[in-house]
């Protein structure tokens, strides 16, 4: 299934062992000698298992502009839609679309498979619009995680009428961001994050959460100019 495929392709691109396992982030956080570093991972693997979900999630970026998180499940796809462009993944192609330009251009390569992710180049444009995807969140709590001297501190909140569960780390060596603060839902879906990321400031906050997608979410702009490279 596609939906196993694009939870398998979170995971290969961060090129990081994902902790499974307790699922309740609640229950692990109070399980006795559970360590923090624990309810790091712990909270990536939520993150990751989100792409079981069907869900659209719009996000409030810093400077006023938004950013949109849309997945489907019956056909499995994902769309992610920001200032200047939007990448689309379905099991036609994986598609990378720079709307900042006229016309806009598309660029379709191969689909993602278990063994053939998308690189993360295709994410780059995201991360750099002051948008930051669960893939990149994903491989920042694993690096965490990892790291036994970083130090983290835990909260739960509600963003978006959404109950969620909070990190703040700092000093955590080898990652793209050191200090960042993070949330995310019970369903496993991107809350919010903070930090530096690319040398860039970011600030991202869920301000709409719904369990059905807006098809023209996946709809190519119009009159794009579509440059094809699946083999």
């Amino acid at each position: 299934m596609l939906s196993t495929t694009l939870r398998r392709t979170a995971a290969a691109l961060v090129a990081l062992v994902l902790v499974t396992g307790c699922s309740d982030l609640n229950e692990a956080s109070a399980s006795p000698g559970l360590s923090h570093t624990d309810v790091v991972a712990d909270l990536a693997a939520q993150l990751s298992g989100a792409a079981n979900r069907t869900y659209e999630a719009t996000y409030q970026l810093a400077g006023g502009e938004t950013a949109t998180i849309a997945q489907g499940q019956q056909p499995a796809r994902a769309a992610y839609v920001y200032p200047g462009g939007k990448v689309l993944l379905t099991t036609d192609a994986t598609t990378e679309c720079r709307t900042g330009t006229k016309p806009a251009t598309c660029t379709m390569t191969a689909p993602a498979t278990p063994t053939s992710p998308p690189p993360p180049a295709v994410f780059r444009g995201a991360d750099t619009s002051g948008m930051v995807t669960p893939v990149t969140v994903i491989g920042l709590l694993n690096r965490a995680a990892l790291d036994a001297d970083a130090e983290v501190t835990q909260h739960d909140t509600t963003i978006a009428g959404r109950h969620a569960t909070c990190v703040e780390l700092t000093g955590v060596d080898g990652a793209a961001a050191r200090d960042f603060r993070t949330c995310v839902t019970n369903e496993g879906v991107l809350g919010s994050f903070s930090g530096v990321l690319h040398q860039a400031r970011v600030e991202v906050a869920m301000t709409h959460y719904a369990d059905r997608l807006s098809e023209n979410l996946f709809d190519l702009p119009k009159a794009a100019k579509l440059i094809d490279q699946r083999r």
